[in-house]
């Protein structure tokens, strides 16, 4: 199992980064990567060092495992869990894919301040606000289910962390700023990662700005 969840990895990798920036950058002359930013300290900060921590991490699991590392040890070995995984995995992918493709050339990974993408709300972003990210927990959660051990663990947990605070500390407040009204109507109808979960509330006051 170890190794096809290194399969599976490198799928993931090369289907949703390397393939998509390649598209990004045919469409828009731009690779759609705006990179991490914010003060050392700060919360956009400690999420732009999590994110990319987690997803490194988490694939380094079935090379673990395969090579005997420390760390790499199968905590379980049950084939009902594996194919769990297994599914999992193709799903997030797959899911992770369409959720790209409903953002078009408003992809990007991480936010530049300086530019104004459309906010997309229709296809998947209909039901969450943050499809891609819901997919990107679902494969981790098939690679954990596929390679059960302690680094596939810390890196999902990393990884989980490190979106929740991109999205709510970077993401989020870019896009009210951006689209005002529009945004917060959205975000009040609209869960952040699973549908009816994690719809935003505003204060009367946070109404009136920028609407």
């Amino acid at each position: 199992m170890p190794r096809l969840a290194l399969v599976l990895c490198i799928l993931w990798f090369t289907s949703l980064f390397v393939f998509r920036t390649i598209i990004q950058k045919k469409n828009t002359g731009s690779t759609g990567l705006k990179g991490f930013h914010g003060s050392v300290g700060s919360l956009p900060w400690v999420a732009g060092l999590l994110v990319p921590l987690g997803l490194v991490l988490a694939p380094l699991a079935p090379v673990a495992a395969i090579e005997g590392w420390t760390g790499g040890a199968l905590l379980a070995s049950n084939i009902l869990l594996h194919s769990l995984g297994v599914f999992f995995g193709l799903a997030g992918i797959i899911g992770a894919l369409a959720a790209q493709h409903s953002m078009g050339d408003s992809w990007r990974v991480g936010v530049d301040e300086s530019e104004t993408t459309e906010l997309v709300a229709s296809g998947l972003f209909d039901w969450v606000r943050n499809p891609f990210f819901s997919f990107v927990w679902l494969s981790l959660l098939g690679l954990v289910l596929l390679v059960p051990n302690a680094i596939a663990l810390l890196g999902a947990g990393v990884a989980v962390v490190g979106i929740e605070l991109q999205v709510r500390a970077v993401e989020e407040p870019y896009l009210e700023a951006a689209h005002g009204a529009t945004y917060r109507e959205y975000a009040t109808r609209v869960g952040r990662f699973f549908p009816a979960l994690g719809r935003r509330t505003f204060r009367p006051l946070e109404e009136n700005v920028g609407g």
